[in-house]
C-alpha cells in the first residue's frame, strides 16, 4: 500500500481486532474504495484468514455473502491473495457427484469445487456492488515461504501490481497486470529444465495461475 500515493488506506488486521470476520470487510467496501486487497487463504467458494499463531479461522467471506455488498457505483480493483479463489473450472453440479464415491464427493465439497462460480468472478460480476475487476490465483497461491530462496512468488507479484500503478504510472488494468507479470519473469527467469518442486517451477506456476477477471481495457480509478 506504500506505493499508492493519494489514497486513504484503511487496514483491517486480525491481530489488532479490526478484522473479526467477513462483515468487517463488507462494511468497509460498502463505504466505497478504489482498491481492495485481501491477503489470506481461500478456495473457489470462500476467502478467510486466522489470528496470528492460531489455526482457528475467522467467519469466512463466502460467495453467498457477497449479496451484502452494496457499493453501487464505487467498484474497486480487487487483488485477492489466497489459493484457488480464481479457480474457474467449478460447478454446482459437483454437489451431486456422490456416485463417484464418498471420498471423491467429499473432496468436491471440502475444496469448494461445488461453487456455482469461483469467488473472483462472483465478486466481479456482482450487480450493484463488488469489484470492477479481480486478480487472483486459479490454484495454489504460492508465497515466498514456499520457495527455498524465500524470495518471490505472490509475496513479490501482488505488491508489484500496485507498484506498476502507483509508481510506474500504468493505469489500464490489463496493461498493469501484464507489466507486473513481465517484471516478475525478468526478475525470476524460468529454468524449464528444473524439476517440478524447484523454485523455478513455483515461479512458472505463480505467473501462470495469476489471472484477471474483468475488462482489461478499463482504467484503474475509473474515467474522469
Amino acid at each position: 500500500m506504500q506505493y499508492l500515493e493519494g489514497y486513504n488506506v484503511t487496514k483491517l488486521y486480525t491481530s489488532d481486532g479490526t478484522l473479526k470476520g467477513w462483515k468487517d470487510i463488507v462494511r468497509e467496501v460498502n463505504k466505497g474504495c478504489g482498491i481492495l486487497y485481501l491477503d489470506g487463504h481461500g478456495n473457489p467458494m470462500s476467502w478467510t484468514t486466522h489470528m496470528p499463531n492460531s489455526t482457528e479461522w475467522i467467519p469466512d467471506f463466502k460467495v453467498t455473502r457477497m449479496m451484502y455488498l452494496k457499493n453501487n457505483g464505487m467498484y474497486p480493483i480487487c487483488v485477492v491473495g489466497g489459493c484457488h479463489n480464481s479457480q474457474f473450472n467449478v460447478s454446482f453440479s459437483n454437489t451431486f457427484k456422490i456416485y463417484k464415491g464418498m471420498d471423491e464427493w467429499y473432496k468436491y465439497l471440502y475444496k469448494g469445487e461445488n461453487s456455482p462460480e469461483c469467488w473472483s468472478w462472483w465478486i466481479t460480476r456482482k450487480m450493484g456492488g463488488g469489484s470492477v475487476a479481480t486478480l487472483g490465483c486459479t490454484a495454489l497461491g504460492y508465497t515466498k515461504e514456499d520457495k527455498k530462496s524465500w524470495d518471490g512468488a505472490t509475496t513479490w507479484l501482488e505488491p508489484h501490481f500496485f507498484w506498476e500503478y502507483g509508481v510506474n504510472g500504468s493505469v489500464i488494468i490489463g496493461e498493469t497486470w501484464g507489466k507486473a507479470i513481465t517484471a516478475y519473469l525478468n526478475r525470476y527467469p524460468i529454468d524449464w529444465d528444473s524439476p517440478p518442486e524447484s523454485d523455478s517451477a513455483i515461479d512458472a506456476k505463480t505467473v501462470e495461475e495469476w489471472i484477471l477477471f474483468g475488462d482489461p481495457t478499463l482504467p484503474i480509478g475509473g474515467y474522469s
